[in-house]
C-alpha cells in the first residue's frame, strides 16, 4: 500500500482531499459546508448560523515559555471571533474543550480561563460549554465558536470580480516580527540567563500574543451598507490569504507594494533582525487583520471607514495575482507562509 505524506499536501490540500471523499449536504439547513472561514446552517429565511472551529497545540502553535497563560487564554477566543469577522458576522457563543498533562496546577488553569473571560467579555460571547481531558504531553486548546449573520450580508471568499477593489483594515507583519524577537530572547536566556528586555518591541510582541479580532470593521461596514464582495481573515500570510480567495473567486489580483501598511515599530523590527518587512507581511501571518474586496460602487463610502488601507484590485484570473514592487516589477505571489504539516 502506498503512503502519502500529509506535507505533500498541506493543510489545504489535505482538507480538499477529505472534503472530496464525504458525501455532499444531505440536509437543506446546510448552506456551505467545508472551504471558507465558517460553516453556514440557515435559520430563516432572513438570517444564517455560522459555525467555526479551531485548535491551537501547544509547541506547535504556541511556546508556554514565554506565552503568558492570560494571553494565549484571550489569543484563542480572538482568533475564532476573528473567523466570524472574516463572514461579516458576529460571533456569539463558544465552547472550549481542553487537553491538560499533569504539568499543569489548578492556579494555571485559573489563569488561562481568566484570559478567555476578558476575551468573552470583550467581543460580547457566551462561553457555554466544552470538555476537557488529559493530555499525555502539553496543553491542548480546541475551540468552536457560533455566530450569527444576516443571509444577504454574509461575504465568503467566492464573489470577488474582476475590477473589485482589494481593502486591508490594518497593518502586517508585526505579528511575526513579535514571534522573532521573542525566540531570540528566549534562546539569549536560555544560554545566558539574561532577563528580555521587550520594551522596545511592546507594539511587535503585542500584536503576537494578544492579536485582536477585527469586529470594529464589520460593525462600520454595516453602518456604510457595505457588504464586501470577498472577505478573509489574515492568519497565514497575506499572500496566501490573496490566493485564497483568487482560487475561490476564479479571478486574479494586483497587489501593491507601495500600498501596504506598515507600523514604524515594525519597520525598525525588520531592520535590526535583517528582514524585508515586505516580506514579513506577505508571508509572516497571524495578524488576523480583514482582507475583502469591494465594489467600486461602494468605493466613496469606504473611504469613510477607519484606517482601511485600498491596496490593489482584481482582474480576471488569466492575469493571476502578482505584486507590484516598489521598483516597478512583477512578481506573481506565492503562498510561502505558515505551513501546518
Amino acid at each position: 500500500m502506498s503512503r502519502t505524506e500529509l506535507n505533500q499536501l498541506g493543510e489545504f490540500g489535505l482538507i480538499e482531499h477529505l472534503k472530496s471523499t464525504l458525501p455532499p449536504a444531505q440536509v437543506a439547513s446546510t448552506l456551505l459546508g467545508i472551504g471558507d472561514d465558517a460553516a453556514v446552517i440557515a435559520l430563516s429565511d432572513t438570517e444564517s448560523l455560522l459555525f467555526a472551529a479551531d485548535m491551537l497545540i501547544e509547541g506547535v502553535h504556541f511556546d508556554l515559555a514565554y506565552t503568558p497563560l492570560q494571553h494565549l487564554g484571550y489569543k484563542a477566543v480572538a482568533v475564532n471571533v476573528s473567523d466570524m469577522a472574516a463572514m461579516n458576522g458576529v460571533a456569539q457563543q463558544i465552547t472550549v474543550s481542553l487537553g491538560v498533562s499533569n504539568r499543569f496546577p489548578l492556579e494555571a488553569m485559573e489563569e488561562l480561563y481568566a484570559g478567555m473571560a476578558k476575551a468573552c467579555t470583550f467581543y460580547g460571547v457566551d462561553l457555554v460549554g466544552g470538555d476537557t481531558t488529559t493530555s499525555p504531553a502539553g496543553l491542548v486548546i480546541s475551540i468552536s465558536v457560533i455566530g450569527r449573520a444576516a443571509k444577504n450580508a454574509i461575504s465568503y471568499r467566492k464573489n470577488a470580480k474582476p475590477n473589485d477593489i482589494l481593502c486591508l483594515s490594518g497593518d502586517l507583519g508585526a505579528a511575526y516580527l513579535g514571534l522573532q524577537i521573542l525566540v531570540r530572547e528566549k534562546e539569549v536566556f536560555q544560554s545566558t540567563g539574561q532577563q528580555p528586555e521587550l520594551e522596545p518591541y511592546s507594539y511587535v510582541v503585542g500584536r503576537q500574543l494578544k492579536p485582536e479580532a477585527r469586529v470594529d470593521v464589520v460593525k462600520e461596514l454595516a453602518q456604510l451598507g457595505i457588504i464586501p464582495t470577498a472577505m478573509i481573515d489574515i492568519s497565514d500570510g497575506l499572500a496566501s490569504e490573496i490566493l485564497h480567495l483568487c482560487k475561490a473567486s476564479q479571478v486574479g489580483m494586483v497587489l501593491y507594494e507601495e500600498n501596504l501598511p506598515l507600523h514604524e515599530n515594525s519597520l525598525q523590527t525588520a531592520e535590526e533582525l535583517n528582514l524585508s518587512l515586505t516580506t514579513c507581511a506577505l508571508h509572516g501571518g497571524e495578524d488576523y487583520e480583514l482582507l475583502f474586496t469591494i465594489s467600486q460602487k461602494d468605493y466613496e463610502k469606504a473611504q469613510r471607514l477607519t484606517g482601511i488601507y485600498f491596496i490593489g484590485f482584481v482582474t480576471e484570473a488569466e492575469w493571476g495575482a502578482n505584486l507590484h514592487t516598489r521598483a516597478g516589477e512583477k512578481i506573481a505571489l506565492q503562498a510561502q507562509g505558515w505551513t501546518h504539516f
